[in-house]
């Protein structure tokens, strides 16, 4: 599948996330521990806020170990919330289009997982996606479909509620093509003030995904590393493996919940599709 990161704070440059931890995200997408495949070449992205009105995105089909361009942005770059993702693509082609994270407005949203028998509700899907909506669909990945399926069912009104939407359309439309368990995976969506994270599959058996414990109590566990100094109180890392080399700096996100993840405000709560 794939492996992705969701980071909000105090400003920081992209590639002390990405690059320089002990298996940082770069490394994962040779090392992969947890995910379905070691390896993850397939394209990368990466997604991230600044001053401008809405958030920038570079998305490369380059294996993101290999990429220069994305090393030399990543020491240039700084946000106080950001995406990246690397992908190792399942039926859909490799291409930039199909790179992650996808983009609409203010929004980003990025998937690790699949809609299993797609290519058979593939039109069912996309004839869904509200008219105004569906010209702005580039690619054939089946994220980028359940991204419009999430806005046509009113992700920048109640992102929750939308993607309880959204996933229920596909399983129900999966499960009327003889489909037993449609689909798999964690999703990560933003509007650049919060975070909305998801980990469900209609198997029960989903994806990784690992958050940091609170930040004051990392400092006085680990009062030698600098990088947790430098950070704010408020800092949050979402992601589906584990980075760096701070025992109990991660808690896994439990199966079938969802997590709000904003300046000072944290909540865990129970996930259903509608």
């Amino acid at each position: 599948m794939c492996r992705w990161l969701a980071y909000t704070g105090a400003p920081i440059l992209l590639t002390e996330v990405l690059y320089t931890p002990v298996h940082s995200l770069i490394d994962q997408s040779l090392h992969s521990k947890l995910g379905a495949e070691t390896t993850n070449g397939d394209g990368f992205g990466v997604g991230w806020y600044d001053a401008a009105p809405v958030p920038g995105v570079f998305r490369s089909i380059e294996p993101a170990w290999n990429d220069q361009n994305l090393r030399e942005l990543a020491g240039h770059i700084s946000s106080r919330l950001f995406f990246a993702h690397i992908r190792a693509a399942v039926g859909s082609a490799v291409q930039q289009t199909n790179c992650h994270p996808f983009r609409h407005g203010r929004w980003l949203f990025m998937h690790n997982g699949l809609i299993d028998g797609f290519a058979a509700i593939k039109r069912d899907l996309v004839l869904a996606v509200d008219e105004s909506l569906f010209p702005e669909i580039k690619g054939t990945a089946d994220t980028e479909v359940l991204f419009y399926l999430a806005l046509t069912f009113g992700l920048q009104d109640d992102p929750p509620e939308a993607v309880a939407r959204a996933i229920g359309f596909v399983e129900a439309r999966g499960r009327a093509r003889g489909v037993e368990y449609p689909f798999q995976g964690t999703i990560a969506t933003t509007d650049g003030e919060t975070i909305w994270v998801f980990r469900y599959s209609t198997v029960g058996k989903s994806r990784s995904l690992f958050f940091t414990r609170d930040v004051r109590t990392l400092r006085e566990q680990y009062p030698d590393r600098a990088i947790l100094r430098e950070v704010s109180d408020d800092a949050r890392l979402v992601v589906s493996e584990p980075i760096g080399d701070l025992p109990g700096a991660w808690e896994e996100m439990p199966e079938a919940t969802y997590a709000v993840v904003r300046a000072g405000e944290d909540q865990l709560l129970p996930f259903r599709p509608e």
